[in-house]
């Protein structure tokens, strides 16, 4: 099939566009607290209620896919350690739901002309973000049309979420299977593939994912 990438005409077929990008363990540190029982009782007092009982995992699912604001409480910290300069400033450009620290690059404090440095000089690049945010973020950073190294380390935040709370990491998709469609005006083509047609059934709770 041809893929069509900002203009540029690329031949693939369906398998290269489940290829993965590189793992690196460019994350170092991740927290997370178990603030499930915060949400339900957030979730009650909506109906005039103070308290729920812990939930379930399809009652995760359900509110999360919703997007209702008690999903800004689920909160995760990450450090992404000696990330590319470039790559973080990707990152940094989202802003709602998510804060970022990042290592300086000022010359009075490291002893190295910052004028000198390339683009891909590492930083160390620190971040809080709710749930809301980390499904934002996916629809953009893990979109074909985003940098493979963009991308790659936008993966291995979903990767280290999935492990943790699987309801969240299995809704955090790209554009195309939030949408249910491709929006991008130079599309990757990955929308008309059988791969796409697959995750998106497995997105809708359609089919289980294996």
């Amino acid at each position: 099939m041809v893929i069509y990438r900002r203009g540029v005409h690329i031949t693939k077929d369906d398998s290269d566009m489940n290829i993965g990008v590189r793992r690196n363990n460019m994350i170092d540190i991740f927290k997370h607290n178990d603030d499930w029982q915060d949400v339900k009782d957030s979730t009650m007092n909506t109906i005039g209620k103070t308290k729920g009982t812990y939930p379930t995992s399809d009652w995760k699912r359900r509110l999360i896919l919703s997007e209702h604001s008690p999903i800004r409480r689920i909160k995760f910290y990450w450090r992404w350690k000696d990330i590319r300069y470039w790559v973080s400033v990707h990152i940094v450009r989202h802003k709602i739901g998510i804060e970022h620290w990042i290592s300086t690059q000022r010359s009075d404090r490291r002893g190295i002309n910052r004028d000198e440095l390339p683009q891909d000089a590492r930083v160390n690049h620190c971040c809080e973000a709710d749930a809301q945010a980390l499904i934002n973020i996916s629809r953009k950073r893990l979109c074909y049309c985003a940098s493979p190294e963009t991308r790659e380390a936008w993966q291995e935040v979903k990767d280290k979420v999935a492990e943790i709370e699987p309801e969240l990491g299995n809704l955090m998709v790209k554009e195309c299977i939030y949408r249910g469609f491709c929006p991008e005006m130079f599309s990757c083509g990955y929308s008309k593939t059988k791969a796409f047609e697959e995750e998106l059934k497995i997105y809708r709770g359609e089919e289980k994912e294996e």
